[in-house]
């Protein structure tokens, strides 16, 4: 057991987490606490801020996800904040991107012990499923500084869908430090938002980019011009 004490949730707690999410956020709150710190998910001086800084921090990320979207968490770890956001949407489907065989065991545990329908583990890496599955949103925390982080989340994501990169005080920082980068992949917008005023002290940033569809390499637009050429020849003989 850890020898930090779980404090109760704050008042603000009962109006992020609502109906049966309530119920859920507290056990997910003793999981993190308890077997999380011992399996070495989460630090023990992290217990006595649990709510505040990981559950409601993470619960108000909700508020820029749109209804019913299939959201992949990248790098899910202890289930911060792909868990959360299962508990507080159960219209989203979520998949907990995982490659760490402890994490997503201890995920897999947390999704059958709070009973949550609307969630997959899947253990790899966000590269590996490139092409293979699709996604609506994809969120992130605490995961790789957002130039990278863009290089596994856009193959990921629909055209038009949206990564939600949960950043603090340097965002902007790391926004401008990616701008190279977020013209050569064709998004269609990034920026920052602010989400959880009134929820959370301060309100948690995030940086939000939509995903466009990347230019095509010089190659590759001369091979489609190059059999776009022969398939006409080969038309007119």
């Amino acid at each position: 057991m850890t020898d930090q004490q779980l404090p109760g949730p704050p008042e603000v707690a009962h109006e992020v987490f609502t109906g049966d999410a309530w119920s859920r956020a507290e056990a997910f709150a003793e999981l993190l606490a308890g077997p999380g710190v011992v399996r070495g998910l989460l630090g023990p001086r992290e217990v006595p801020r649990i709510w505040d800084r990981h559950l409601l921090n993470c619960a108000v990320v909700a508020e820029a996800i749109p209804s019913d979207a299939r959201l992949v968490d990248i790098g899910s770890g202890a289930g911060l904040p792909g868990l959360v956001l299962a508990i507080v949407r159960p219209d989203v489907t979520v998949t907990l991107l995982e490659p760490l065989l402890r994490r997503t065991v201890f995920l897999e545990e947390c999704v059958e012990a709070l009973k949550l329908e609307n969630v997959e583990v899947l253990r790899g890496r966000a590269e590996e499923f490139a092409g293979k599955r699709e996604f609506d949103v994809a969120s992130a925390r605490a995961v790789a500084p957002l130039d990278r982080l863009l290089t596994w989340a856009l193959p990921l994501l629909r055209e038009g869908g949206e990564l939600l990169a949960m950043k603090g005080e340097r965002a902007a920082e790391e926004l401008t430090a990616a701008e190279t980068q977020l013209r050569s992949s064709g998004v269609r917008t990034a920026e920052l938002v602010s989400v959880g005023h009134g929820k959370v002290e301060p309100p948690a940033t995030l940086v939000r980019v939509v995903a466009g569809r990347a230019p095509m390499k010089a190659s590759q637009a001369s091979r489609r011009k190059d059999r776009a050429s022969r398939s006409k020849r080969a038309r007119g003989q």
